[in-house]
């Protein structure tokens, strides 16, 4: 049975920390030798496609891009259709839609991993490069304090779940109606995690190592982008926020950021931000996950990390 990785909880801890260590190793094998990865993209992407395009070569696979006007899930053809033919021809499948039902009925027909690149509901990838930037930065993950400032939206989600499975917490700041919808909340009240909230973006950052904040209106929100910002008002990352935090801390953003929006210039290029090397560990965390479906996953007895020789 093919490992899918729809959430970053369909990771057991051990796993997900195998899955670091092998983002940080120099001397992986080529897991993905003369083997193809397709990529398709229902929305647009900068730093998804790059690094999983890149990190599949490095494995010595062979990525191929497929635009939505390629496929056209459950337009030209149905989900589960593209998904029989596509495995037909690739090592793995990654997907990045909007509906994350999508992704699951992917998974339900797939003889190989399907691997989310982004839904509307999570954002496993990203959160694999945010933990493995904690831990670089700090040095640990368990007892890291993470306030999150901004929308309960699929990135908060993914975030809350991968910071319990490391012994983190996280703080939410968010406005009136911009908290966990229902389903988020169920998800999270499953997988046991609780969240701290609150509508005051210093309260939720007093004292955090990590301070973290997202775009106000995301990919099928412009629409909305008037009333967000209206809404959001006060809960920008500035120097004051900032300031509140451990004077240790760093801040991240999963970017594209909307600079003077959710964060203020000087903290997005101040001393205290690592948005770049967070952005540069897509590619390194991409690679430590494929390396680990088709290394670690496919011979369970198989050593996490390949010794260096």
């Amino acid at each position: 049975m093919p490992r899918h990785f729809l959430e970053i909880d369909d990771l057991t801890p051990a796993e997900l920390v195998d899955v670091l260590d092998l983002a940080e190793s120099t001397d992986l094998p080529p897991a993905l030798h003369r083997r193809g990865v397709a990529l398709l993209f229902e929305k647009p992407s900068a730093r998804t496609r790059h690094s999983m395009e890149i990190a599949t070569i490095e494995l010595g696979g062979h990525p191929v891009y497929v635009r939505p006007q390629e496929v056209g899930l459950d337009v030209r053809e149905s989900t589960e259709d593209v998904t029989r033919t596509l495995m037909g021809y690739h090592a793995a499948i990654a997907a990045r839609v909007f509906e994350h039902s999508k992704l699951e009925r992917m998974a339900a027909v797939s003889s190989v991993p399907i691997i989310n690149l982004l839904s509307d509901d999570a954002h496993p990838i990203q959160v694999l490069a945010d933990l493995l930037t904690i831990r670089q930065e700090l040095g640990r993950l368990d007892g890291v304090t993470v306030a999150y400032v901004g929308d309960a939206n699929n990135m908060a989600r993914s975030l809350a779940l991968g910071l319990a499975m490391c012994g983190a917490t996280l703080r939410i700041a968010h406005p009136a109606g911009y908290a966990f919808n229902d389903a988020a909340v169920a998800r999270l009240a499953a997988a046991g995690v609780s969240v701290d909230t609150t509508g005051d973006p210093h309260e939720a950052a007093k004292d955090a190592d990590v301070v973290y904040t997202d775009a106000w209106y995301s990919m099928g929100q412009e629409a909305e982008m008037v009333q967000r910002r209206r809404d959001f008002a006060g809960f920008q990352v500035d120097a004051g926020v900032m300031g509140v935090a451990s004077p240790d801390a760093v801040f991240l953003h999963c970017l594209p950021a909307h600079r003077g929006d959710e964060a203020s210039d000087d903290v997005l290029d101040g001393p205290q931000a690592r948005i770049w090397p967070q952005a540069h560990n897509r590619l390194h965390s991409a690679r430590g996950l494929l390396a680990w479906l088709f290394l670690a996953a496919d011979d369970p007895g198989a050593p996490a990390v390949v010794e260096e020789s």
